[in-house]
C-alpha cells in the first residue's frame, strides 16, 4: 500500500459539514440527548432540576453554558450512590454489553451498538484501511483500551494482534513473523520497542514491516514523533479521548490539530469558573459526547487545550483541538495510566512507618518513568509495598526510602517534572 492510499480520503460526510450544517447537527443532536437523560437518567435530572435548567428553552448552542460542569473526578462517588452506576445511566446494568473498570477506580461502561467509543474516523484519518494487520499493545484486562480500539479496526476490515502490554521481545517476534503493518498504543512503548529492536540488531525499516502507528494516552512531542517516524519510516498520528467519553478527537496526515471528533460537543471553559472561553484562549477541555447510555453532560477531561478553526489542507472541517499543553489539577497521566493522589494515600496509609510521600515523574529519552519517595524508618516491607501500588495503581515505581524531614515541608503529592521538548 502506499503513502498516498494512507493519506488521502474522508471516512464520512459528518467530517466535511460546513459551518451551519454543523451548527445544526451538534444543535440537534444535543436536544435529543439532553431530553432523553432528563427523561431517564436520575443524575442527570437532579443536576438539571438543581440548576434550574429547562430543556425547553435550550435554543442555541451556548445555551449549553447554563448547565453546572461534571468534574472527572466526580464520578468516583457518584457512581457509588445507587443503583445504574449511581443513576449517572439511562439503562439497567445487565443490558450493556460490558463494564471496564479504570483507575479511580471508575466504571466504565459499554453500550451493545456499533462504534460505541467512536474511533473508526479517527484510525481512518490516521491512515489504517483494509487489510492491515494491526497488533494492540494496551491492555485487555479491565481497563477497556484493547477493545475500545479494536472494535474500529474491525469496521476498517482491519486484523488485530490483541497483544496487550507482553514484553519486548513477544511484540517484536510477532511484528516480524505476521508483518505486522499497523501499531496501536502508547508513543513511549514504540520508542521502547524500538530501543529494544536495536539492540537485537533488528533493522527497523527492513527486518519489520510498520506504516502506521495510532498512539495516545501520553502526550506525543514532535521530538518523538519525529524519531519515531525516521526509525521505523511510518506515519506516526495521535488520538485524545478518555474512558469515561472515548473518542474526542484525532489528528490527519497534516498533523496541525486534533479534528474534533462528530460524535461530541466540545467547549473550552475557565477551570475555575466554568465559562466557556474563546477560540485561541487555553482552558479545560469538557466535553459532551452524544451517548444516550452514559450521558455525561458538560464532563470536564481534566486536560487543557485551545480549539482553533482555521481550515486544514486534508478537507475536514471541523474545529480542531491543539496540543493538550497541561492538566489542570494534581493528576498525572503516566505511561497512559491516571494516578490519583487519593488512590496513592489509600496505598500509604497501610504502613504506619510511612510518614510522608511524594511521586515525582520525568522522561527521560521521552519514555515516562515514576519515582515513589517515602519517608520512613527502618522500613522492611518494600515488596508489600510495591505489590499494593502495582494492584491499586496498575504502574510500579521506582522505591526510594528517606530518612524522616527529608522531603521539604511543603510538597506536592505527585511532582511532574517531564520535559516536552
Amino acid at each position: 500500500m502506499t503513502r498516498k492510499d494512507r493519506t488521502e480520503g474522508i471516512y464520512s460526510r459528518r467530517e466535511v459539514l460546513d459551518e451551519s450544517e454543523r451548527k445544526q447537527y451538534n444543535l440537534i443532536q444535543l436536544k435529543e440527548l439532553l431530553s432523553y437523560a432528563y427523561r431517564y437518567s436520575e443524575d442527570v435530572k437532579k443536576r438539571f432540576d438543581r440548576a434550574q435548567f429547562n430543556i425547553e428553552k435550550f435554543k442555541t448552542l451556548s445555551d449549553i453554558k447554563h448547565i453546572p460542569i461534571l468534574k472527572k473526578k466526580e464520578l468516583i462517588f457518584l457512581q457509588t450512590m445507587g443503583p445504574r452506576l449511581g443513576g449517572l445511566l439511562t439503562k439497567d446494568i445487565g443490558e450493556l454489553r460490558r463494564i471496564f473498570l479504570s483507575p479511580g477506580p471508575i466504571f466504565d461502561p459499554e453500550d451493545r451498538h456499533d462504534d460505541y467509543w467512536g474511533y473508526t474516523e479517527a484510525f481512518y484519518s490516521v491512515g489504517f484501511r483494509p487489510g492491515d494487520p494491526v497488533q494492540v499493545t494496551f491492555n485487555y484486562h479491565l481497563a477497556p483500551a484493547g477493545l475500545m480500539f479494536e472494535e474500529p479496526l474491525r469496521n476498517l476490515s482491519c486484523a488485530t494482534i490483541p497483544a496487550g502490554p507482553v514484553d519486548a521481545a513477544t511484540q517484536l517476534d510477532i511484528m516480524q513473523k505476521l508483518r505486522v503493518s499497523g501499531y496501536v498504543g502508547t508513543p513511549s512503548f514504540l520508542m521502547h520497542l524500538a530501543q529494544k529492536a536495536e539492540e537485537k540488531g533488528i533493522d527497523l525499516r527492513k527486518d519489520l514491516f510498520l506504516e502506521v502507528a495510532f498512539v495516545t494516552s501520553e502526550r506525543l512531542t514532535e521530538k518523538m514523533r519525529t524519531q519515531l517516524e525516521k526509525k521505523f519510516d511510518i506515519i506516526v498520528r495521535q488520538g485524545y479521548g478518555t474512558a469515561d467519553v472515548g473518542c474526542i478527537g484525532y489528528e490527519c496526515y497534516h498533523k496541525n490539530g486534533l479534528h474534533i471528533s462528530n460524535r461530541c460537543y466540545v467547549e473550552i471553559c475557565h477551570p475555575d469558573t466554568g465559562i466557556p472561553l474563546k477560540d485561541g484562549e487555553v482552558g479545560e477541555v469538557v466535553v459532551t459526547s452524544f451517548n444516550k447510555t452514559y450521558p455525561l453532560i458538560r464532563f470536564a477531561t481534566g486536560d487543557l487545550s485551545y480549539i482553533d478553526r482555521t481550515p486544514c489542507a486534508c478537507g475536514r472541517t471541523s474545529p480542531r483541538l491543539g496540543n493538550i499543553v497541561g492538566r489542570v489539577d494534581t493528576t498525572a497521566r503516566i505511561k497512559g495510566i491516571f494516578v490519583y493522589p487519593h488512590q496513592v494515600e489509600q496505598v500509604m496509609a497501610r504502613f504506619e512507618e510511612i510518614k510522608r510521600w511524594q511521586i515525582e515523574v520525568t522522561n527521560p529519552g521521552g519514555i515516562d518513568e515514576m519515582t515513589l519517595y517515602i519517608e520512613a524508618s527502618n522500613f522492611k516491607r518494600e515488596d508489600e509495598l510495591m505489590h499494593l501500588f502495582r494492584e491499586r495503581i496498575k504502574l510500579r515505581p521506582e522505591l526510594k526510602i528517606l530518612a524522616p524531614a527529608t522531603l521539604p515541608a511543603t510538597i506536592r503529592p505527585i511532582e511532574d517534572k517531564r520535559t516536552w521538548d
